[in-house]
């Protein structure tokens, strides 16, 4: 759940301050699973997103100095989540699985509104 506004005539309403709750999504795929037959050991990958998620949640964006002067639209969060679990991943925090090859990141704001970020890894 976040709060934010964004800025030009193209958004309408939008432009002053709403919030907007998300269905977060993250997909990671590999060439081949790991020696237990797994892509990411999904605890380590739950414990991953919610520390992400813990950092934007209950926040009014607009507020936040990572987005001074950015329209925090769902497709700009959907590269900022992916970009922040590519950098969580790097830093290890799904080992001991070796790395994923490509990862997804989708936030949906309703079963016909949502937007997704992918890109390989590596």
């Amino acid at each position: 759940m976040i709060a934010h506004s964004f800025r030009g005539e193209v958004f309408g309403p939008a432009q002053r301050l709403h919030g907007a709750t998300y269905a977060v999504e993250l997909e990671i795929q590999a060439p081949a699973l790991d020696a237990h037959g797994l892509v990411a050991d999904i605890g380590r990958l739950e414990a991953m997103l919610k520390t992400i998620i813990d950092g934007l949640n209950y926040r009014n964006l607009d507020d936040e100095p990572a987005f001074a002067g950015v329209n925090t639209t769902t497709e700009f969060l959907a590269g900022e989540l992916w970009q922040r679990a590519r950098q969580a991943i790097a830093a290890g925090a799904l080992e001991p699985s070796p790395p994923p090859y490509t990862m997804k990141a989708t936030l949906r704001e309703s079963p016909t509104a949502w937007a997704a970020y992918s890109a390989p890894l590596r």
